[in-house]
């Protein structure tokens, strides 16, 4: 006995001694890549001081020329656009208000949906964190859909159902059709007057649920609702902990103001909220969309979210209806998960253009039309920008690089600063090294998302079989 209590003692002296020594490489590191990225940019504004006579003579060069003049005043003209869209995001921003939680008595019986595939271990923990939300249980249907899992995805349903009861109700797909056809089936399923879809490797607040549903009750024109994805395994790894100042920038700031117009783009898979009505008004043509004359399986949360925009719904963003959901922590599957992105959105802007510039809607359109065409300029300008940095990389490499970091320091300064004001100092620092990472190792991602829009592939959930092995081992175990 006594010898059993020492080698537990000690196997957890180990694993402490472990961990110490992982926290102090993460930290050390972390602190490296922080000091690395300011020495880097404040290296490159130096440099403009430096090389100041060589700069000028190479603008000099170019202004002697028609090309060179024309080149610079596209550069400026673009510059002032992207300068006025920010201002005008920033006022938005300033007009936005979170729709506050109504009563118990005034909610609407609610159907959420969570879809799974390969998720093992996470869709129990967010069948838990749904179920512990302080909506009335007698107006909440919760269900979530197997779709086909390789893993042992449904033995963790199934343990989530024999601790729950019947709070949950779960279901298997006979094969993996994609994600797409398990919200459909879940759709059919419910019997709620709002539908709130969660990823299976998400974890909700309490308060969540209500936050996401209150907007339908005071607002008869809102068909959609967007909740606040944060990054939950920010403190695991380099990735996700620089993506957590970028996907609160990008949900509290951007669709904030997006929100303000009713016309927020994207209502994301993580969390989301839609009326009943506006789904089933367009959930055939969106189990039937295609592109390019294939069936689509990517991008079902945009394109749900345009065709309730195009129905003259309003789409809002709740702030407070918080989300925690993994992300990628390794860069290829980082980079699968923008590919997906971006091919979706190049779909949907093309859709949206069908009806944006028409009258989908009562009351001023011009908004929605700004953020639309938005999206359009990153688009066309994808090659030539790829184009004259390869131009300025081969022919000024000093410049490209000097200009490239300072522009970073720049811009990044405001995601830094929102973050800081809205969440901690110290995180909102990572601002700039994520620009830096992606400026060098995934400014690809648009370009080759456009030539490659007609894929349909998800890219990130197939597991390998070393992952399949190590959850059947965690099954048993458990």
């Amino acid at each position: 006995m006594e010898q059993s209590i020492l080698k537990e003692s000690t196997e957890d002296s180990i694993q402490e001694s472990k961990n110490r020594i992982e926290r102090f490489i993460s930290n050390s590191s972390s602190s490296f890549i922080l000091v690395g990225t300011f020495l880097l940019m404040l290296g490159a504004v130096s440099l403009f001081f430096i090389l100041a006579p060589y700069f000028e003579r190479i603008h000099l060069e170019r202004m002697s020329s028609t090309w060179g003049i024309v080149l610079m005043i596209i550069g400026f003209s673009l510059l002032t656009i992207k300068l006025s869209f920010i201002t005008y995001i920033l006022f938005l921003y300033l007009k936005y208000k979170v729709v506050k939680p109504v009563s118990d008595s005034e909610l609407p019986l609610c159907t959420v949906i969570v879809p799974a595939y390969n998720e093992g271990e996470l869709v129990y923990k967010t069948l838990k964190s749904l179920v512990a939300s302080d909506y009335p249980e007698e107006k909440l249907q919760i269900i979530s859909i197997d779709d086909g899992s390789q893993d042992n995805t449904w033995e963790w349903m199934k343990k989530a159902q024999n601790e729950l009861g019947n709070r949950v109700s779960i279901y298997q797909q006979p094969e993996n059709r994609g994600k797409r056809h398990a919200l459909y089936r879940g759709f059919k399923l419910g019997t709620g007057d709002v539908f709130i879809t969660v990823d299976s490797d998400s974890i909700v607040l309490k308060d969540t649920l209500r936050t996401m549903a209150s907007p339908f009750v005071v607002n008869q024109d809102c068909g959609a609702v967007a909740g606040n994805v944060r990054v939950l395994n920010s403190k695991k790894a380099l990735i996700p902990r620089m993506l957590n100042v970028s996907f609160a920038f990008s949900f509290e700031f951007i669709r904030s103001a997006q929100s303000s117009l009713g016309s927020v783009l994207c209502t994301p898979g993580a969390l989301s909220a839609y009326r009943r009505e506006a789904v089933f008004n367009c959930l055939h043509d969106w189990i039937n969309q295609t592109f390019m004359g294939e069936v689509s399986k990517i991008g079902e949360d945009r394109a749900m979210t345009n065709m309730i925009l195009k129905q003259g719904y309003k789409v809002l963003f709740q702030r407070k209806a918080y989300v925690y959901t993994n992300i990628p922590e390794r860069y290829k599957n980082l980079y699968k998960m923008f590919i997906r992105w971006e091919r979706s959105n190049v779909r949907e802007n093309i859709a949206m253009s069908r009806f944006a510039f028409g009258d989908f809607r009562k009351g001023a359109k011009g908004g929605t039309r700004i953020l639309l065409l938005n999206q359009w300029l990153k688009m066309v300008l994808a090659y030539p920008a790829i184009i004259l940095m390869l131009y300025f990389v081969v022919s000024y490499p000093v410049l490209f690089l000097s200009s490239t970091l300072a522009g970073i320091m720049v811009f990044s300064s405001m995601q830094a600063f929102f973050y800081a004001k809205k969440h901690s100092l110290s995180e909102a620092f990572w601002a700039y090294p994520y620009s830096v990472f992606y400026a060098f190792t995934l400014f690809w991602i648009t370009p080759y998302a456009i030539v490659t829009a007609g894929r349909s592939g998800w890219l990130t959930r197939d597991l390998t079989k070393k992952q399949l092995k190590e959850q059947r081992v965690v099954a048993i175990t458990s």
